[in-house]
């Protein structure tokens, strides 16, 4: 029995009334999934121009689908591997993304890719200048992944972090805590995240090396 016949089955046994337009809903969303992981699966060996290792993509599509966060930003797009898995866990959460990429040539791969996933009405991809474009942004933001310049991390995390809810998480890729190859010109940013108040940071090691850190509320 496919998921969608299941939870009508199921709301019929316990006398609820489901609609042919819920029950549409829920093909639908089944039917993305699908879209969505045969996507993934037919490029996984292909990936490069600096994208994110699937450990890495699946691991920011958790953080969104168990915060249910909404708001989503990330700074460099690349070809769009990250985005896809970012956009797909904002698909079950009714959030949207905006991407920003500097690069023509990625970036016009990557709406390529988006489109191709099926999640382009989840993202607004954008072809910038992150230095420049992160400052305008007006926010609120509830999730953030950062996977640009390694030299501008400190700086984007100082322009972004005052717009980022309580409550919300600011993740970066290719850092580590431990020093060493992982946190090759992003120092001075771990320095800043471990000084920043109210601010609770995890180093996930593996893949590409992740920093996850979550604002709380001034105690």
């Amino acid at each position: 029995m496919n998921r969608a016949r299941m939870i009508v089955w199921t709301a019929l046994l316990v006398g609820a009334t489901v609609s042919i337009s819920a029950a549409q809903a829920f093909s639908q969303e089944s039917a993305l999934d699908r879209r969505v992981q045969a996507f993934i699966d037919s490029h996984r060996r292909s990936w490069r121009a600096m994208n994110v290792p699937v450990s890495d993509g699946q691991a920011l599509y958790d953080v969104i689908v168990r915060n249910g966060y909404t708001r989503a930003l990330e700074i460099g797009t690349s070809t769009g591997h990250s985005g896809i898995w970012i956009a797909w866990a904002l698909s079950k959460t009714g959030g949207k993304l905006i991407t920003i990429e500097i690069d023509e040539g990625r970036y016009r791969e990557a709406l390529h890719n988006f489109e191709e996933a099926g999640l382009s009405q989840y993202i607004d991809a954008r072809l910038a200048d992150a230095h420049e474009l992160v400052r305008t942004l007006l926010g609120p933001f509830d999730f953030v992944f950062l996977d640009a310049d390694k030299d501008w991390y400190r700086q984007y995390f100082l322009d972004v972090y005052p717009k980022v809810e309580v409550g919300g998480c600011f993740t970066a890729h290719n850092v580590s805590d431990r020093g060493g190859r992982g946190a090759r010109g992003t120092a001075g940013f771990v320095a800043e995240l471990q000084a920043t108040p109210n601010l609770e940071t995890a180093f996930v090691r593996g893949g590409g090396g992740l920093s996850v850190s979550y604002k709380r509320a001034p105690s």
